[in-house]
């Protein structure tokens, strides 16, 4: 998005008007305390940690592309990271275990995650000893389909 959509959206959801320059001062100032948020030291132990990726569509360089947000929720409100890429893949889950494990993240002890092939191993070469949990939404999706 411009810094022109978004004052047109905010404009026309708000009905406040703002310069593109407002929008770019703190654009700018959000993009550094985000920064400054996925980079922050982790504890050493997390009890457990559910993994997922939300797929959604945007409008890029005027195509629709397909783009994965992958989460990284601890317990039942510590999120340890959001990362976008273009598709949910057992690799880019690798690069992410490796980024915890760099912020600090010792052990994981039970690890909450869909049936995606390969992601038991990514988590297990970083994080070995784990215990797999399949979450419960996956369970029962995984159930009802013949």
């Amino acid at each position: 998005m411009t810094t022109r959509d978004i004052q047109s959206h905010i404009e026309e959801i708000y009905g406040l008007e703002i310069s593109p320059t407002t929008v770019s001062r703190i654009t700018e100032s959000i993009v550094v305390h985000a920064k400054e948020w996925q980079n922050r030291p982790l504890d050493e132990i997390y009890p457990i940690v559910f993994f997922d990726a939300i797929h959604y569509k945007v409008r890029e360089d005027r195509k629709v592309r397909s783009k994965a947000a992958y989460t990284c929720l601890a317990g039942h409100k510590d999120m340890l990271g959001i990362w976008v890429g273009e598709s949910e893949g057992a690799n880019y889950w690798l690069g992410i275990m490796t980024k915890l494990k760099n912020r600090g993240v010792e052990d994981i002890l039970i690890a909450a995650v869909d049936g995606l092939k390969g992601f038991p191993e990514a988590i297990e070469s970083v994080f070995p000893g784990w215990e797999v949990q399949q979450c419960v939404i996956h369970q029962i999706k995984n159930t009802l389909i013949l």
